[in-house]
């Protein structure tokens, strides 16, 4: 069930509703002995392939570009046979796109697609940035109701300043949305430490309230118990994949495990299954591999899928490997197949 429509919808010449499915399918290479499995082809075409099949997903966790404008490159390092360090870019995706309808028309197809995949408890999870969550907010609110809106996740980070007469962008926007608002959500609380002047006033102890019959709040008092801390908020503060990290690939745009981390353990128990439509680097799926859950990721570009197969290998798992026939190389997250470029 969807939550209620809202009447406050985006509007622009030629916009069209999600559109239907197409023929494509899933042609099976080598079937998921683990629960994983890594899908090439356009990521729609997918998506409404696995409509087909009974599995349904407890987190649907979506990263598409951002609406940049420009390609996105990988970066691989290595020293050559003298010891010097040289740089190998190839395209990974390109990100330009004729005008922010075109961008909006495309991610919602998807959105819609990725949200029948869900189980009834289960969310979906958009990651975007300042530049566009605003429209996705909207257009998310359209597809899945506004009561299935459950919280906007302010993703903070520090990086290298730029230079601008404003200030800077240190942060991205993560959209969560219920399948269904009328079924109890998939969610488990997570903890953050307590703040130093609560426990200077209170100890680590669980804080217990005191309100009178007429619910004035009188006092508060604390137990024997221990606090598991402060219920986490919806502003994180996690570092991005630093350029020396172990967990770095190369591959741009790449998001860092204790994001993916927090999400899962949040929005998902052991055993449940994750689907990510752009797979990238694979972070995903690696990280609910660690923690004992299993997933499906898309991706138009081989390179990324074998960044991620390699991951998963480093967990022990071997993916599962599906092409998606009948399906076109269609943005956002296009690959392009171009000479690779090295540079001293």
């Amino acid at each position: 069930m969807r939550g209620q429509t809202s009447s406050v919808r985006l509007s622009w010449p030629g916009k069209r509703e999600p559109a239907l499915g197409s023929e494509a399918r899933l042609r099976v290479v080598k079937p998921a002995a683990h629960g994983f499995e890594l899908i090439v082809g356009d990521n729609l075409s997918a998506l409404r392939a696995l409509a087909e099949r009974p599995q349904r997903f407890a987190l649907a966790y979506l990263d598409p570009p951002f609406l940049t404008g420009r390609e996105h490159m990988e970066v691989a390092r290595e020293r050559n046979a003298t010891g010097r360090m040289v740089r190998t870019i190839t395209p990974a995706f390109d990100d330009r796109w004729d005008n922010l309808e075109g961008y909006l028309t495309a991610l919602g197809d998807r959105l819609s697609a990725a949200r029948e995949l869900l189980r009834e408890d289960g969310c979906l999870v958009l990651h975007v940035d300042p530049k566009t969550s605003h429209y996705a907010k909207v257009l998310c609110d359209e597809i899945f109701g506004v009561r299935a809106f459950a919280s906007e996740i302010v993703w903070r980070y520090r990086r290298w300043p730029a230079k601008t007469r404003n200030f800077q962008r240190v942060h991205d926007v993560l959209l969560r949305y219920v399948k269904n608002p009328d079924e109890k959500p998939r969610f488990q609380q997570l903890y953050e430490p307590l703040a130093a002047s609560t426990v200077a006033t209170w100890g680590d102890r669980k804080q217990r309230a005191v309100v009178e019959p007429d619910g004035y709040r009188r006092c508060s008092s604390t137990g024997s118990e221990k606090s598991a801390g402060a219920p986490l908020g919806d502003v994180w503060e996690i570092s991005i994949v630093a350029p020396v990290a172990k967990e770095r690939t190369g591959y741009p745009t790449q998001k860092p495990e204790a994001l993916l981390r927090r999400l899962l353990e949040a929005c998902t128990e052991p055993g449940d299954a994750v689907l990510d439509p752009y797979l990238g680097s694979g972070t995903t799926l690696s990280v609910a591999a660690r923690l004992g859950r299993i997933g499906v990721g898309i991706d138009a570009n081989l390179r990324a899928l074998h960044i991620a197969r390699k991951r998963l290998e480093a967990a022990q798992i071997k993916a599962g490997e599906t092409v998606a026939v009948g399906s076109r190389r269609t943005r956002p997250g296009t690959a392009r197949q171009s000479a690779k470029l090295h540079v001293a």
